[in-house]
């Protein structure tokens, strides 16, 4: 059954035992940040829930976070899927092949309270500071903001960040051309016309999953979520601007970016582990601001990896890949595909193959960032008996299976990593910045000696008795 709202999932996490609440009062300008780091950092991917404040400091909303790439169980609770590559590839073909548009209603609980002119206050919500003394203000992570193609009329949503300058004014970080609200401001922009946006905080998940997803310029991604929940996205039309937000979102923040206008906007903490910005970009002039009452502050925990970003981004994304070369190039024997989240999971590429023929491995490394340009710089080939999930085995093919001269290759002037640090001095445009990818063939390329380990045989009988040795792990 798909969910209805924030509220609705919420419910399903606590019966699920994949969210904590913490009880203490807390600080929204410290304390949630530096306790959700401390978190990520002690816990695995395996057994990290979510996280709720109910008790912020000076407000009355609760917080949550991680209720997206908290862990891979969330993950395919949100998407309501298995956690197998195939399982997440048909989900996601699901969404894009068949897409179910969505229906316009007359209200919903996202109109509950509306606030207007002097009304309109950001500040009356708890939005945390992400890298205390570093960031210059609280930030919105997990608005999706709509918008609308000047030319064809066909929405765009989309997950960047916002600085919250004033109680009715933030910045916004968007890179033309990858992403596609900026896109559409560009459109705007060039015809000096103001661009409406509306940002949504706290939609059901399956929004805010196709709101980060790569999808193709020009589709719908409420249509998008409609397909993964087998159901039509409820939709209304805004107060004050022509675009429709989900019914049932906690919080819709309406208003307009104007053309030829720039702020500085940054620095904020990133995916990469370093701050990205200051940069001079749009600010966003807020009109009018609905939500339900007692509303829910939904965030997206990101800066150093591990975080919720980085698993967002790496379980879709190794589906992706692994989709683009098996089924839409149809290159035969890829096994698996992994993003480490040391590299925020963007910037390296990890794909293990069972060779068929000759120059295979240099195929799939050719291959492999075709699905996005700037995915990863570095790109590295296995055979199928590594591991490539397993830290120890991946050093141990680049060890031992690679000759460096001969087994790795650059391609240069390739597209940036959007914040990358390396790429470019940081006074260079984010859209002017060029990088290169490191190839690297870390298959067999003869008949190797065999592996210094016993037999499997003896293995699996020392797993199956593994108690009767009383050893501590």
């Amino acid at each position: 059954m798909p969910y209805e709202s924030l509220r609705d999932y919420l419910s399903v996490l606590e019966s699920h035992g994949l969210i904590q609440w913490v009880e203490k009062e807390v600080d929204k300008d410290w304390e949630i940040s530096s306790l959700a780091r401390q978190y990520f950092r002690k816990t695995s991917s395996t057994n990290r829930t979510a996280l709720g404040f109910r008790k912020v400091k000076n407000y009355e909303s609760p917080v949550v976070l991680g209720l997206i790439g908290g862990s891979r169980r969330i993950y395919g609770l949100a998407l309501e899927t298995g956690l197998g590559p195939e399982e997440i590839v048909q989900t996601w073909k699901r969404g894009f092949e068949n897409p179910v548009e969505p229906v316009l209603v007359k209200s919903g609980p996202c109109k509950e309270v509306i606030l207007k002119g002097n009304e309109v206050d950001l500040h009356r919500f708890p939005i945390p500071i992400w890298t205390p003394e570093k960031d210059p203000n609280p930030f919105f992570t997990a608005g999706c903001s709509i918008t609308k193609d000047l030319e064809t009329g066909i929405r765009n949503v989309g997950i960047y960040r916002m600085e919250i300058k004033a109680k009715n004014q933030t910045g916004i970080l968007w890179d033309l051309p990858s992403q596609h609200g900026a896109l559409h401001y560009a459109k705007y922009e060039t015809s000096r016309k103001p661009m409406p946006m509306a940002t949504v905080i706290g939609p059901d998940p399956t929004i805010v999953m196709a709101a980060v997803a790569k999808v193709p310029f020009g589709v719908d991604e409420f249509a998008v979520a409609g397909g993964w929940r087998k159901k039509p996205v409820e939709l209304v039309r805004c107060e004050t601007i022509d675009l429709e937000v989900p019914a049932t979102a906690e919080i819709v923040v309406e208003g307009e970016i104007y053309p030829g206008e720039r702020v500085s906007e940054g620095p904020f903490g990133e995916y990469t582990g370093y701050m990205g910005g200051p940069y001079q970009m749009p600010p966003f002039h807020i009109k009018c601001i609905t939500h339900r009452k007692n509303p829910v502050y939904h965030a997206l925990f990101s800066q150093m990896p591990p975080s919720e970003s980085s698993l967002m981004r790496q379980i879709p994304e190794e589906a992706n890949i692994k989709y683009h070369l098996s089924h839409f190039l149809k290159i035969p024997g890829i096994v698996d595909v992994h993003l480490p989240e040391s590299g925020g999971s963007y910037a390296w590429c990890w794909i293990s193959i069972s060779k068929k023929y000759p120059g295979h491995a240099q195929q799939v490394l050719c291959a492999s960032w075709t699905h996005y340009p700037s995915l990863a710089k570095w790109v590295v080939v296995t055979d199928e008996d590594i591991d490539i999930r397993d830290p120890f085995m991946r050093e141990w093919a680049l060890s031992w299976r690679v000759e460096p001269q001969k087994d790795i290759f650059f391609i240069p002037n390739t597209s940036s990593i959007l914040l990358d640090p390396s790429s470019a001095p940081p006074e260079v445009p984010l859209w002017d910045r060029l990088s290169s990818k490191i190839c690297i063939d870390a298959t067999k390329k003869w008949k190797f000696p065999e592996i210094a380990l016993p037999p499997d045989r003896y293995l699996k009988r020392i797993e199956e008795a593994w108690d009767q040795y009383r050893l501590k792990v």
